[in-house]
């Protein structure tokens, strides 16, 4: 698995307790002893870095090829899954994947937006970059929802829409901005978890939502780093700079109230234990679909409006 910067010294660590075990092994002497303190201090390292993360590394860990995509929470968190097609005007964006599904017995819609981890895959889902028509596939799989009294799950890893001239001439904008304009009016309870990268009206345009998740190493913003440095100060290299200002992280983004829950990831990231993330990600679905269901229907419109009312009030 590919190691991240910030992680060599654990790979050191992890080289000196092989390096030992050889050494056992080949020569006969117990060194079981030292092998289980180096180990030791492995998890103690690895638990106090990952614990105190800046949002540049944890921005890192978001992006990492290895981490579960829609597909693979597909699999990890639901059954019977039936892939829907098409958004009705001739097109199947491949960078939204959605369809009829259960968890736990509870049927749900699932829509979200797919990465791939060759070039080949990241191809066919346009590195998770929708376009109009995914958008607008999203928006019927929504109002086929809504139409049958399902509740609606989003799962989102998205570095933004997809921004070039032909996405521009097809209405990128207006097919995000009908969405957020859709989705608020949905009789449905909607959750809205974000798993990776959640970025920009890209990630918005699934995650109007009464409740709205993000994993404990995923972020959450208007811009991305890159392009904020770019646009503040012509150098998209202070990217570090801007993760700090914009507040990205899933502790961040609970304090201010922009989402309401974080989903605890393994130590290290969800690519390193897909059984443990995809059990997270369910309970905490679950809980929330649960809190829901008591609401009626205008209660439920009502709750995403004062939600997203809510963002940005500041007292004088």
């Amino acid at each position: 698995m590919m190691r991240l910067d910030f992680e060599k010294p654990i790979i050191k660590i992890e080289e000196k307790i092989e390096e030992l075990k050889k050494m056992s092994a080949e020569s006969g002497i117990d060194l079981s002893k030292e092998v289980e303190t180096f180990e030791t201090q492995a998890q103690e390292y690895k638990k106090e870095l990952y614990e105190n993360l800046a949002p540049i590394q944890k921005l890192q860990i978001a992006r990492h090829p290895n981490r579960p995509n829609f597909l693979d929470y597909v699999q990890l968190i639901t059954t019977d899954f039936i892939e829907m097609h098409g958004d009705r005007e001739g097109s199947d964006d491949r960078a939204i994947i959605g369809g009829i599904a259960k968890i736990d017995e509870q049927p749900v819609m699932i829509v979200g937006t797919v990465k791939g981890k060759s070039t080949k895959e990241n191809l066919e889902y346009n590195f998770g970059m929708p376009q109009p028509q995914g958008y607008r596939k999203a928006l019927r799989l929504f109002e086929h929802a809504n139409r049958f009294g399902l509740p609606i799950v989003t799962l989102i890893d998205t570095p933004g829409a997809y921004p070039g001239i032909k996405a521009e001439e097809q209405g990128q904008g207006i097919a995000i901005a009908v969405n957020l304009k859709e989705m608020a009016k949905l009789r449905v309870p909607i959750v809205a978890v974000i798993t990776g990268e959640g970025c920009s009206g890209g990630a918005l345009g699934l995650a109007v939502a009464n409740r709205v998740l993000v994993l404990e190493h995923a972020y959450y913003t208007v811009i991305s780093p890159e392009g904020c440095a770019s646009i503040l100060w012509r150098d998209a290299a202070k990217a570090a700079d801007a993760a700090n200002a914009l507040k990205i992280t899933s502790k961040d983004l609970l304090q201010l109230e922009i989402i309401d829950g974080v989903v605890k990831e393994p130590l290290g990231g969800a690519h390193y234990d897909y059984e443990f993330i995809g059990n997270e990600l369910k309970k905490e679905i679950l809980k929330s679909l649960d809190e829901l269901k008591s609401m009626s229907e205008e209660e439920l419109r009502n709750d995403r409006y004062d939600k997203f009312r809510r963002m940005g009030v500041f007292n004088s």
